[in-house]
């Protein structure tokens, strides 16, 4: 085995519990709206057939069914302030649970579960900077952060905003990057991998935006999302500037099943990260990712 052994120190954020059975049985919600975002993802809009749901918290997500085809975990991309009963999920289409959800209709029916798992911690960061680094899709679970931030934003100093995407057509709410790197409030800056016929903006992974980013360490604090090898070297990054584990935050992704820490699917060394995460600290994620066998 490469690495160091999970430490027994590595917590999980929750208490082992049983799962309620009610946790098992999709509510039914009406898909209202559908954006398509990208080439292969699109956005729902859900509001609930029955009972309102309880209020979900930036970070969490639900289980997402679409009858006669299966069950995908999603995160939640909508506005935690809005307050309606209303869900908003952005799905990549990479399967054919996802695919079938990214080509709903108004008027379809869609069975959930949830909200599950951990949220990301803005009352830490109150009076301080606020960091938001995404990678592809990882933008969709961040949304929340950045609006709830804007709701909010007496409470926060700085508010940055760093989003990577293959190409330029493959940012997720391209028309809301645009209104957010237009606000006075809140600093944006977008990069692609390759340079591109009509980009004028920033080349490079997120990395290098980083790299130049004026910090200070002692009051930044920092969510991440992306591909893993993304988030490892922002982390590192960030830490080599100063920034303490314990202040960045990292929402990891394994394959969910249940939603509920009873099948095992996502486990993560001595977390599940459906119950456990999938917002953790860096703290928390770092001996693990750096077990090649997790």
């Amino acid at each position: 085995m490469s690495g160091k052994p999970p430490a027994a120190a590595v917590a999980p954020a929750q208490a082992l519990a049983p799962a309620r059975p009610e946790a098992m049985l999709p509510s039914p919600y009406l898909v209202t709206h559908l954006t398509a975002e990208t080439a292969d993802s699109a956005t729902l809009r859900l509001a609930p057939a029955a009972a309102a749901p309880p209020p979900f918290r930036p970070g969490q997500f639900t289980m997402l069914c679409k009858p006669g085809v299966g069950e995908v975990a999603i995160s939640i991309s909508g506005d935690p302030a809005a307050g309606d009963g209303t869900l908003t999920q952005t799905i990549r289409n990479v399967g054919a649970v996802s695919g079938a959800l990214c080509t709903s209709r108004p008027g379809d029916l869609i069975g959930i579960r949830g909200p599950f798992g951990t949220s990301w911690d803005l009352d830490p960061a109150r009076g301080d900077d606020l960091l938001i680094v995404a990678g592809g899709v990882g933008l969709a679970p961040l949304r929340p952060v950045l609006l709830g931030a804007l709701t909010r934003r007496a409470e926060y100093r700085r508010v940055t905003l760093i989003a990577g995407a293959r190409a330029p057509a493959e940012f997720l709410f391209r028309g809301q990057l645009s209104d957010w790197a237009a606000a006075p409030d809140l600093t944006v800056e977008l990069t692609i991998d390759r340079a591109a016929a009509g980009w004028a903006g920033a080349v490079g992974f997120v990395t290098e935006p980083l790299r130049r980013l004026d910090l200070d360490a002692a009051r930044t604090n920092v969510f991440l999302c992306g591909p893993e090898i993304m988030m490892r070297l922002c982390a590192r990054m960030l830490i080599s500037r100063g920034i303490t584990a314990d202040r960045i935050q990292v929402s990891l992704e394994r394959n969910m099943k249940c939603g509920v820490g009873l099948c095992g699917h996502c486990q993560l060394g001595p977390l599940l990260l459906c119950r456990d995460g999938p917002v953790v600290s860096w703290a928390q994620a770092e001996p693990l990712l750096s077990v090649r066998e997790l």
